[in-house]
């Protein structure tokens, strides 16, 4: 061998040695800076890709389950407006949860010794998630007090705040629903009860005849608009819970309460878009939804003007026939059934056709609709057949939906307070505690199984 041969031969030995001894990282032990870990940790965040899941992902597992896996992994999210939640095809199903003031001591038993309940938990709304849910109608007192000087109520702005980094958390949306604020108190919704367990002076209904608390609702939403306009969970904000001016000033028939009562403090249609116009000039982005007087139901919707603001929506809440979804547990009106459903002594033939023919009051007025109440007692006759038919025509028709209502795993129920509208508790009249499985809750699931958007799954683009 020549010495030339003998040279190359010695100079690949010096350089191939310490490839084939070290390796190319530099003779290090431990993995290279940028390989991920191999027991199934999370890649480093470096702003290109999601975060790792270190708290700001699925919520842990205390006991409430987590929300649904869908098992593909974390998809880029998907751009949308927020009103494309609304106005497309059925998007949002889910649930109202219901919180109070405590007053004075009347809604002690329901809501424990706190100011603003009952108390939810991270593990309700996990709950909630894996039943399959993805929205949560916020039924809440007012961000402002009730009676004048009004202003900011730190117990409710907390409340909500608090409600609303929880649904955060388990991956549902949210609309804010004031069902309280000046000149009105919770208690208008049971003022027939008046003098029975609340005096008339907890009935505060002011807000139909004093301009300076109109104003005050109006400064109260242009102040929460301007707080959460850029939160991710809201999806719209619902001005006002059940609009009752017509039974306060003695009417229940449209027809009679207009022209008579046109324009003046007690007509809604000259109030909400006052709220509108304040919500606008700080949040152009997010859906407003309104619902019409009569407590919203379906009878009052045509008389609910329009406006031009292309990014509101009405809504109804859907109990009709009262008598059926509201009866005590010994009562005998069934679905399908045939009994008299409007109080007028001749009996109807209650049946989807029935529910169609309502509904159908609706259809005709050609503008995006919502149903954010609506909902059965759980003991009544065939209560998960009238839920499954009522859950078809509203997704036949596109609409957004909430039922009434859930409950947190701490509701006491009893014998006093038997959680009417809980269908965790089943069909029971005597149950007050979760029976784990019934046929409404099977119809509810099934329902709520067609999500498939969450917060983790969209972003909302900042412009619309």
């Amino acid at each position: 061998m020549t010495r030339k041969l003998w040279l190359v031969l010695f100079l690949a030995i010096i350089v191939l040695v310490p490839v084939l001894f070290f390796g190319c990282g530099g003779g290090s032990d431990g993995p290279s800076g940028d390989t991920p870990p191999v027991d199934g940790g999370d890649p480093p965040d470096d702003g290109g890709g999601d975060p790792p899941d270190d708290g700001g992902g699925d919520p842990p597992d205390d006991g409430g389950g987590d929300p649904p896996d869908d098992g593909g992994g974390d998809p880029d999210p998907t751009t949308i407006s927020k009103m494309s939640l609304w106005n497309t095809t059925t998007k949002l199903r889910g649930a109202n949860i219901w919180l109070t003031r405590s007053y004075t001591g009347q809604y002690l038993y329901q809501i424990g010794n706190v100011a603003i309940g009952p108390t939810y938990t991270q593990a309700d709304f996990n709950a909630l998630a894996a039943l399959g849910a993805n929205y949560v109608n916020i039924s809440h007192p007012g961000l402002y007090s009730e009676s004048a000087p009004y202003g900011v109520d730190t117990d409710a702005q907390s409340s909500l705040d608090s409600l609303l980094t929880m649904i955060g958390q388990a991956d549902m949306f949210a609309v804010i629903c004031f069902r309280t604020g000046p000149g009105r108190s919770e208690f208008t919704f049971s003022r027939d009860e008046v003098g029975d367990w609340f005096t008339a002076g907890d009935l505060v209904e002011t807000v139909w005849s004093d301009a300076v608390a109109q104003s005050g609702w109006v400064n109260m939403w242009q102040y929460v608009a301007s707080r959460y306009k850029d939160n991710s969970t809201v999806v719209g904000y619902d001005l006002m819970v059940e609009p009752n001016s017509d039974e306060i000033l003695g009417f229940d028939d449209p027809t009679e309460f207009y022209p008579a009562q046109q324009n003046t403090l007690g007509d809604w249609n000259q109030f909400f878009p006052q709220i509108i116009t304040a919500i606008r000039s700080v949040d152009s982005n997010t859906p407003i939804l309104v619902g019409g007087m009569g407590y919203s139901n379906v009878q009052w919707m045509p008389y609910l003007i329009t406006v031009a603001d292309t990014k509101t929506l009405y809504t109804l809440h859907q109990y009709a026939p009262y008598v059926y979804t509201h009866q005590e547990s010994d009562g005998t009106n069934s679905y399908p059934g045939t009994f008299d459903t409007d109080w007028d002594e001749e009996d109807d033939t209650f049946n989807q056709t029935w529910l169609t023919n309502l509904l159908t009051t609706v259809d005709n007025l050609n503008i995006t609709v919502a149903v954010n109440e609506f909902g059965v007692i759980r003991w009544v006759p065939n209560g998960d057949d009238f839920m499954e038919d009522t859950f078809s025509l509203f997704e036949a028709r596109n609409w957004n939906h909430a039922l009434w209502q859930w409950f947190p795993a701490s509701y006491p129920g009893s014998a006093d307070f038997p959680g009417e509208f809980n269908f965790m508790f089943g069909a029971s009249p005597t149950q007050y505690s979760d029976v784990g499985d019934s046929d409404l809750m099977q119809v509810i699931q099934t329902n709520w199984s067609l999500n498939t958007l969450r917060p983790s799954t969209v972003t909302f683009s900042a412009t619309e």
